[in-house]
């Protein structure tokens, strides 16, 4: 009694168009994991960061000595830091000059911040549009894989005099894998833009938050 082939076996077997499209989904679904681990440490990260550089700021020490002390330090400043930094640097530049109102002092530290902060939402989403690519178009390249392979095997079961189930299930099943590796990359693809998506939703809403709170301080400084 033979056995039933193993799934290797039937990757083995399967037509080169199949075998091409599994070996695409495949590289996607490991490119999709290690941006996955990645991202997640790295909001994680700039979660940590902001949450103990909200803490420093409101303890009621100057602004001048945070300031010099993110500059000093060794590790490049990130996130809301970079933020602070950016306003920080130009309300002192502007405050300089005595013939500049505060007005426009406060509106040109607000907007560096602005720009620091757009700049900083980009690098966070850098990865996401290739997670919600993968996820909406690997089902459906795993789809093609799966008609053609389909395809392949009706094309050989019409050249049979005696045709069987048996004839065709092998390549059937060949086919359908390729449906299944695209699921496969796809559903955690999916998952985890949604999920990195909501945390950057509400990492730039704390950056936002932020600002609007420092540029009220700056009036009053100003």
């Amino acid at each position: 009694m033979s056995s039933h082939p193993s799934f290797i076996d039937l990757v083995l077997q399967a037509s080169f168009v199949v075998q091409f499209v599994m070996l695409i989904l495949l590289v996607a679904s490991v490119l999709s994991w290690t941006f996955i681990f990645n991202k997640r440490k790295e909001l994680s990260r700039s979660m940590e960061i902001t949450e103990d550089f909200e803490q420093e700021f409101w303890s009621g020490g100057e602004l001048t000595d945070l300031y010099r002390k993110l500059a000093g330090h060794d590790i490049q400043p990130e996130g809301i830091e970079k933020i602070f930094m950016a306003g920080y640097r130009e309300f002192s530049r502007m405050h300089q000059k005595s013939d500049i109102s505060a007005e426009v002092k406060v509106e040109s530290a607000q907007r560096a911040m602005r720009i620091e902060l757009s700049r900083e939402l980009d690098r966070l989403d850098e990865t996401l549009p290739f997670l919600a690519t993968v996820g909406s178009t690997s089902p459906y390249v795993g789809l093609f894989g799966t008609v053609w392979g389909i395809m392949n095997s009706f094309r050989a079961l019409g050249e049979m005099k005696h045709a069987t189930l048996a004839n065709v299930a092998p390549g059937i099943s060949e086919a359908l894998i390729a449906t299944a590796i695209g699921l496969f990359a796809a559903i955690p693809a999916v998952i985890a833009y949604n999920r990195f998506s909501t945390r950057l939703d509400r990492l730039a809403g704390r950056y936002e938050l932020f600002i609007d709170e420092f540029v009220t301080l700056l009036h009053r400084q100003a």
